[in-house]
């Protein structure tokens, strides 16, 4: 079987060739997703019994990586996907593990995530609404400011509070399928960036069996830390490397060529030094992305929890880290490109796109609240160690450097 990053390397022309359209018109990028279902990448965590790749965390980063240097709007769409099916994956009941993962591995059938909610923002720990229990059935009421890809979902891992008489952190993860929810749009999408992944607005109403809980009732904190924190962490800084690497790449292809920019002198000790801290922010990024997904699989096969505030440092600090180093370094080659190369936007490499997507990955889960947490663990941890082991540090099921794909 082709190797998925050979394959997601495959489609990245199909993706740069949408990508232009869904930022300008703040559309879904249809083709491009529909390309990759029909190679089977939606299904590239879904084990093989189930008719998926059975691929991994590690093989998730390597093709986020790939994919968002055609379309980093495309790429998220498909990380936050990936980041929903690992979670059904390892902590759904079996019946809806066998009802749910063949369609996702064969249809390509798209779970969107609903995790924000008015009031609390992205805190995904918490949840206002209240599941109500008719003992028949579970009814679920959900406003959620912001639903990537909401619109074009088939279905939803909705977060709620467990009951009415719950506390806002007894939180319950429900799945629920497109055909059982009344989904309607409250609010556009027509944001500064990521305009493609339409992350609308949204009011869901509709009903669920209570199988379709994952995980334990109220202990959505348990999924969230095994599961969906982690996965998120890992896919998201690869979308994110994987696009600031492709801009650098075609920063530079562009100096080398006969089109090279009359304002841009090789030779130039600046030229070469804005390159050179743009490369060592990108290799500084690689490096923590391949270091966590080592220990993450690590922790995966030796059946280590995920939950030792140590670790949930690093991931906290890995989704910083990745979002701001990758944001400054398309900022330091839009810097290099000037007015003309950097800043239009029909220039010959896509900078100034990339510059307003990456923006937004600060605020994706805002760094702000993620630092008050690193600061709170670091009190109790002060520098850490530098390496939790020497087996951490390897990926069991690939020896090839985070978002760099062969």
């Amino acid at each position: 079987m082709t190797k998925p990053a050979v394959l997601a390397t495959e489609l990245v022309p199909v993706l740069a060739r949408h990508a232009a359209k869904a930022d300008v018109e703040a559309e879904f990028p249809h083709e491009s997703v529909q390309a990759l279902r029909a190679a089977g990448l939606f299904g590239l965590l879904v084990p093989t019994e189930y008719g998926g790749m059975g691929a991994d965390l590690g093989d998730m980063v390597d093709v986020a990586a790939v994919l968002a240097g055609g379309c980093l709007s495309t790429a998220m769409i498909w990380a936050m996907h990936c980041q929903q099916v690992d979670a059904v994956v390892r902590h759904a009941n079996g019946r809806l593990r066998a009802a749910l993962l063949p369609r996702i591995a064969t249809e390509g059938y798209y779970l969107a995530s609903v995790t924000t909610e008015p009031g609390k923002g992205a805190h995904l720990l918490t949840a206002r609404s209240a599941i109500v229990d008719t003992d028949q059935q579970l009814v679920i009421r959900r406003e959620a400011p912001v639903v990537t890809g909401g619109e074009i979902a088939d279905g939803f891992l909705v977060t709620m509070r467990a009951s009415a008489d719950d506390p806002p952190n007894r939180v319950s993860l429900v799945y629920l399928d497109r055909s059982q929810v009344d989904a309607k749009t409250v609010r556009d999408w027509n944001a500064m960036g990521m305009r493609g992944t339409r992350s609308v607005g949204m009011v869901l109403s509709g009903t669920a069996s209570a199988d379709q809980v994952i995980g334990p009732s109220g202990e959505f904190r348990k999924v969230a830390v095994d599961s969906m924190i982690p996965a998120g962490y890992l896919a998201w800084s690869a979308c994110w490397l994987g696009a600031a690497r492709a801009a650098l790449n075609g920063v530079t292809s562009l100096i080398r060529s006969t089109d090279r920019p009359a304002g841009i002198d090789a030779a130039s000790d600046l030229v070469r030094h804005r390159l050179a801290r743009t490369r060592i922010d990108l290799e500084l990024c690689g490096a923590y992305l391949l270091q966590i997904r080592g220990e993450v699989l690590h922790r995966r096969c030796s059946g280590r929890h995920m939950e030792e505030y140590g670790f949930q440092l690093k991931l906290d600090t890995l989704k910083v880290a990745c979002s701001e180093l990758t944001f400054s370094a398309v900022d330091r080659l839009v810097q290099l490109g000037g007015a003309m190369t950097g800043y239009q936007r029909n220039a010959p490499v896509p900078l100034e796109r990339c510059f307003r997507d990456l923006r937004s990955a600060s605020l994706n889960y805002a760094n702000d609240r993620l630092l008050t947490a690193i600061g709170a663990l670091t009190l109790l941890d002060g520098a850490g160690p530098i390496a939790e082991s020497p087996t951490s540090m390897t990926n069991p099921s690939s020896s090839r450097a985070a978002g760099s794909p062969s």
